[in-house]
């Protein structure tokens, strides 16, 4: 177990992903969010969601008790990163140009579905297409400068090289001048694989899919009894990051 930080000072870090690991079980996050609000000197919080800002900001109105705000917010699968109520300088710049609407014009004429509008940026490209045809996909796509992030039974999401959940999350450490070794990270899916491989303080909680741990090496994280927030909490207790 990691030793805890010295008083008053801000130098841990969570990342948590959003659906079904922190959301699932609102008496669990309201224990969660307590338990985070005494211990707020020195832990920051961030959340991180495959979801563009616009559609998280109404999940943390809507299902996030009043006490927890995070401190950043990462968002559409790790292009973009808010800090405080500002986008972190340089981030989504450098995406800029990304190709997005070729690689739309790939996926659609394969025949399948995109997400809803909701769901899609110019730096993020989201489809519904069955794991069956992922490798067909992924052979449309080839030609591009991309990343790939396939999950769930249909879930299929393109960002651009350089971007991600893992990537973004070392970015906003950098920015809060955390040490990586101070990075817990907590999730429930296949998307949440890349933050698990950039800190050694991995929280997958009790209702994690087979597509996360199945993927993670033994004994390289924590898999919680607990489900959803009641998982992260346990996990941040494990790590002797909350007392």
């Amino acid at each position: 177990m990691s030793a805890p930080g010295k008083a008053g000072r801000r130098d841990w870090l969570l990342v948590s992903d959003i659906d079904d690991t922190l959301t699932g079980d609102a008496p669990a996050l309201d224990r969660l969010a307590d338990a985070l609000a005494a211990h707020r000197d020195r832990l920051w919080v961030a959340v991180n969601s495959s979801r563009p800002a616009g559609s998280v900001a109404k999940t943390l109105a809507d299902a996030f008790p009043s006490g927890l705000v995070p401190d950043a917010v990462i968002t559409a699968l790790g292009t973009e990163i808010a800090l405080g109520r500002a986008p972190l300088p340089g981030w989504a710049d450098r995406f800029a140009g990304w190709p997005h609407r070729d690689i739309r014009a790939a996926l659609a004429a394969l025949g399948h579905p995109p997400h809803a509008a909701e769901f899609q940026t110019p730096r993020k490209v989201s489809f519904a297409i069955p794991r069956a045809d992922w490798p067909r996909a992924r052979r449309a796509l080839a030609p591009f400068a991309c990343r790939i992030i396939a999950s769930g039974a249909s879930d299929f999401d393109v960002i651009p090289e350089g971007a991600g959940k893992g990537a973004a999350t070392l970015a906003l450490a950098a920015a809060l001048d955390v040490a990586q070794g101070r990075i817990a990270v907590a999730g429930d899916s296949g998307n949440d694989l890349a933050m698990f491989g950039v800190s050694k303080m991995g929280i997958a909680v009790g209702n994690a899919r087979p597509e996360l741990v199945g993927a993670l090496r033994d004994g390289a994280f924590y898999h919680a009894r607990a489900q959803h927030a009641g998982g992260v909490l346990e996990g941040l207790r494990h790590y002797g990051i909350l007392p």
